[in-house]
């Protein structure tokens, strides 16, 4: 089968690698239809974060159960299934609780799962997924090619962007700040529109990306940042500071921005993925009694409320994808997003 493997920064090549198939009778093999490059992808490819050696790559994917192991339950073959981008156990306290990617026997891709074997990154053709029966989730059939797009997005970037608005306290009638124009920022904007957000900003100064977060929900856009950008939010709300924030970047620079943003009392949801050790100071949230809550998404939590509105239409998620392009091509796929010439591209085995 044909998968894409990280060898160096910058250096994504789609090769040929064996087919996966089940190693344990809690395992799945899925063929994959959609998949597609995350914004967390671009840290190992602009070197920000290490390749060690040449790997798998990519944590998104839909696509259709070709095998299943004799331990596995509530799956078939045949069955077209989503795959969170982390793998759990379903069992332990962490997963009980919703927060599976705490999970004790956490397992990703491109790497080893929670058991010590491979598994593949799911930029390629075939995937196999442990702990299938708690990880999968299976979209009733038929299912409309159509609704791959919103479908591929529930696997992380719109449970990740709902994620966000859940720990922001986004609710009815709340003002709401997003700090990130990414497809998961993006994303946090729907995801505060269907929450009953009364007003949203987008911090954005792309004009692609700003209409893209007005068609989901935005009603402001605010271009500057700093101590400006905060001003800015001000000027739109009469003097006043935002309820919420959303957080989807990962610097402390739009931390900062996130966090001064919030009145006294509100509350942060944070998305991005640290880097440069992104910090907040302990004296202004005890001064301001601001909570912050967030962190890698529970997607395997979130999929089964976000799915009818996908299927309903209710909302369009698969909108953030600007570009497709076939497996053979995710070289240029990575490019696109680093050039910020792409939101999130969609890739076709």
């Amino acid at each position: 089968m044909r998968a894409a493997v990280i060898h160096a920064p910058r250096d994504i090549r789609v090769e040929d690698r064996d087919q996966p198939s089940l190693i344990s009778q809690r395992d799945a093999v899925v063929k994959v239809a959609a998949a597609c490059v995350c914004g967390s992808d671009l840290w190992p490819y602009r070197g920000v974060t290490e390749t060690k050696h040449a790997r798998p790559i990519g944590h998104e994917m839909i696509g259709e159960v070709t095998a299943v192991g004799s331990e596995v339950t509530g799956l078939a073959v045949g069955d077209f299934v989503i795959s969170p981008f982390t793998m759990n156990d379903g069992t332990c306290q962490a997963c009980r609780n919703g927060m599976t990617t705490g999970c004790e026997h956490l397992s990703g891709f491109g790497g080893k799962d929670a058991y010590g074997d491979p598994v593949g990154g799911a930029q390629a053709q075939y995937v196999r997924v442990p702990d299938a029966s708690a990880t999968l989730v299976v979209v009733p059939g038929p299912v409309d090619p159509a609704l791959y797009p919103s479908l591929l997005t529930l696997s992380d970037v719109f449970s990740t962007g709902h994620h966000a608005a859940v720990s922001a306290a986004v609710g009815p009638g709340k003002t709401v700040v997003v700090v990130g124009d990414g497809a998961v920022g993006l994303c946090a904007v729907l995801a505060a529109k269907r929450l009953g957000a009364a007003r949203i900003i987008a911090m954005s100064r792309h004009a692609d990306r700003q209409a893209l977060a007005r068609e989901f929900g935005a009603t402001d856009i605010v271009e500057t940042r700093g101590d400006e950008g905060v001003q800015a939010v001000r000027d739109l709300l009469g003097g006043d500071l935002a309820d919420c924030a959303v957080e989807a970047v990962g610097t402390e620079e739009s931390m900062d921005q996130a966090l001064h943003v919030v009145r006294a009392g509100g509350n942060l949801g944070f998305v991005g993925v640290p880097h440069g050790v992104p910090t907040i100071g302990m004296r202004y949230l005890f001064d301001t009694n601001i909570t912050v809550g967030g962190g890698m998404a529970p997607a395997r939590t979130y999929i089964p409320e976000l799915l009818p509105d996908v299927l309903s239409g209710a909302i369009d998620p698969g909108r953030v994808f600007d570009l497709e392009l076939p497996l053979d091509e995710a070289a240029e796929a990575y490019a696109a997003m680093d050039e910020r010439r792409a939101i999130k591209v969609l890739l076709r085995p």
